[in-house]
């Protein structure tokens, strides 16, 4: 398996996660503030993918509910294009579709208060769709 780091593209912030050195769990790490400043932000995500050895990127792009690819999803295959013209490994989309509103109702679940789950349900988000990647991918390999 691989090391992948998952990123949730919002338009104020970037959740992002990594898996496990097995590519089997993902986890949480950070999230990054958008500050109009796509360069750097992609220096970030580029100065995570070094500092934690990913073989792959994957974006998480919010198909909407019939499966269809509405502005917003648009906007973040555009920005996984970028990414994988800076990156020195492959970037790779993945449906994320409810990944928020699960991220969401499993803090909620935690009883976390509204301020402290706005600031990390990004990268639970990324976490969550990240799991479901790697999940699908459980059988490709030997292990």
């Amino acid at each position: 398996m691989v090391r992948a780091i998952g990123l949730d593209l919002g338009t104020k912030r970037i959740g992002v996660a990594v898996s496990d050195s097995d590519g089997r769990l993902a986890m949480p790490i950070e999230v990054l503030v958008r500050a109009s400043d796509r360069k750097a932000e992609h220096r970030a995500v580029a100065d995570l993918v070094s500092e934690w050895e990913a073989e792959v990127v994957v974006v998480g792009v919010p198909y909407s509910l019939d499966g269809s690819i509405g502005p917003m999803a648009k906007t973040m295959i555009a920005e996984a294009d970028e990414l994988a013209a800076r990156l020195s490994v492959p970037v790779v989309t993945h449906d994320e579709r409810l990944t928020t509103v699960t991220a969401d109702r499993q803090l909620r679940e935690q009883e976390m208060r509204g301020e402290d789950r706005r600031k990390v349900v990004d990268k639970v988000a990324a976490s969550v769709m990240l799991q479901a990647w790697l999940d699908g991918r459980q059988g490709e390999y030997p292990t």
